[in-house]
């Protein structure tokens, strides 16, 4: 990854590669897939051969123009127009007295209108996810299912905005209440990556706008259309609503909006999702203006198979996790640590069940494995295969590019390498398997927690005592802790997110929304006597 002042994330470095001027020759645009008939739904969404890429109630947008190209085949699709430093400080000011007017809503009414932008996507979401497939390059059904993530996410919030709230204590002073209370943090930047562009952008908008926050949201480059494209609906409900529509606001850019998102300090909470490199600096830089920040960051995810443990379970599990997204999940499964009385056993199965992976157009039904996102992410996955060739494994399963257009590679499998080999350590964001025999609970719960991340991790046994040792504080370190299901496919219903130098954020379920608000403790005193706290006299 090349330096930059403020490196905002794999997904910005590849998005340089396809800048593109700002006249664009007639034969170019009849190239465009949003021109040719198959792909008549994109004009559905409110696409244009190019699109406005600022939205802080009115469109707009006066950066570079960004084309995006389709991972299956190539092909451009539409383009961007990004935002300048300029429309950033117009568009954040319009957020901030935006959020003024949102703040005073209540919350239940809140919660309202994130049940209509829910309701919104629902009507969307076959042609929402024809994009994500179209764009980001994953299956259909997972791009559908990610759109639903978000509609799941906003009718967890509803329920949520009628419940948030802190206790009220018992004081030690007669006469007194001590109570908790939460307010909203004012704006959340929010920064995407490219791999979940609707899915993380719901976890965020829909618990912050119910807390009381303005959103101010940063999509990867190489996904902006579905940026454009989401806006566009929740913008409808706003603008129905009578609601300002900065209150959801829209920056398209690259690095130099991502800069100015991390070091201003009207931004009270910058929720960031990407690699481990580019999250450090962006805590360090909200860290020095004594921010906060909400990191999802890298993940290097095992699945630990016990002697005991289903393999009817175990082998369509780690399939999924492996390829599923074409191993473009943070919870992909990139280790698995096999028993030594079932090794061979595993791999053989797997592999036979790799053979009959259908491999296509992510907008065919009958396809469960598409293309990488970029050309770059290719050259990451063959430098990968490479390194565990040259550390001591063997592929026992792909391995290669496919001769076919579009950034298709082969889901591959690797055995033979140390725990420890370093390429096993490295979190490479592609389809590649490292699988590796232990011996005992101890070494597998071991090599589990030994990588630098702390994301997704699960076992396959069926011994009890094992399953709460391994759930229990000698366990797996990570966030997400499973048994006998796959490290990836998360529930909205509870927070999802990593330790170590996954970043320890937490989005979501469960109490996650204490994230967008900040905490008060309040004591009324509605006497007329004055008693000091700890018995103290001061007389």
């Amino acid at each position: 990854m090349q330096h930059l002042s403020f490196a905002l994330s794999r997904h910005i470095l590849l998005g340089k590669r396809i800048l593109a001027s700002c006249k664009r020759p007639a034969a170019f645009m009849s190239t465009l897939l949003i021109n040719q008939p198959q792909y008549a739904w994109l004009k559905d969404l409110g696409l244009k051969e190019e699109n406005e890429g600022v939205y802080n109630g009115i469109w707009g947008g006066r950066g570079e123009i960004v084309t995006t190209y389709c991972p299956a085949n190539a092909e451009p699709i539409a383009s961007v127009r990004q935002a300048s430093l300029e429309d950033y400080e117009e568009t954040i000011k319009k957020a901030k007295e935006a959020w003024k007017i949102w703040a005073d809503v209540p919350a239940p009414k809140r919660g309202e209108i994130v049940r209509q932008i829910g309701d919104a996507l629902r009507k969307k979401i076959k042609d929402l996810g024809s994009l994500v497939s179209l764009e980001m390059g994953k299956i259909f059904v997972e791009s559908a299912g990610e759109v639903q993530e978000y509609i799941d996410v906003c009718d967890y919030a509803v329920g949520l905005s009628r419940m948030i709230g802190g206790p009220v204590l018992p004081s030690e002073r007669p006469g007194h209440a001590l109570i908790e209370q939460w307010n909203p943090v004012g704006l959340v930047g929010i920064i995407t990556a490219f791999n979940f562009p609707v899915a993380v952008y719901g976890w965020n908008n829909a618990i912050a706008m119910i807390c009381g926050n303005a959103c101010l949201w940063k999509g990867a480059p190489t996904t902006s259309l579905i940026s454009v494209a989401v806006t566009k609906i929740v913008a409808k409900v706003l603008e129905d609503n009578k609601v300002p529509g900065a209150v959801c606001s829209l920056i398209c850019g690259g690095a130099d909006i991502g800069t100015a998102m991390a070091r201003d300090e009207r931004v009270g909470l910058l929720s960031f999702t990407g690699s481990t490199k580019v999250g450090k600096q962006v805590a360090l830089m909200v860290q020095e203006r004594f921010g906060r920040s909400l990191l999802e960051l890298g993940g290097n995810n095992a699945i630990v198979v016990f002697e005991d443990a289903d393999l009817n379970l175990v082998i369509p599990s780690a399939l999924f996790a492996a390829v599923g997204t074409a191993g473009q999940r943070c919870t992909t499964a990139r280790r698995l640590f096999l028993h030594e009385s079932i090794h061979d056993e595993v791999v053989e199965k797997l592999a036979k069940a790799y053979a009959q992976i259908r491999i296509g157009d992510p907008l065919d039904s009958t396809t469960l494995y598409g293309p990488l996102h970029t050309k770059q992410a290719v050259m990451m996955f063959l430098d990968a295969v490479e390194q565990a060739k040259q550390q001591g494994g063997s592929v026992v399963y792909g391995g290669k590019v496919l001769n076919r257009p579009g950034n298709y590679v082969e889901p591959t499998i690797v055995t033979g390498l140390p725990h420890n080999a370093s390429i096993v350590h490295t979190e490479t964001f592609a389809p590649i398997l490292y699988v590796l025999k232990f011996k005992t609970e101890e070494e597998g719960f071991a090599w589990n927690n030994e990588v630098k991340q702390g994301l997704s991790s699960s076992i396959f046994t069926r011994d009890l005592g094992r399953i709460f040792r391994w759930l229990g504080p000698k366990g797996s370190d990570c966030g997400v802790v499973n048994v006998n299901i796959p490290t990836s496919g998360a529930e909205i219903g509870g927070a999802f997110g990593g330790e170590k130098h996954t970043g320890g954020g937490r989005e979501s379920g469960s109490d996650s929304w204490k994230l967008y608000m900040r905490r008060s403790t309040c004591t009324i005193n509605y006497t007329k006597d004055l008693p000091l706290a700890q018995g103290i006299k001061f007389q």
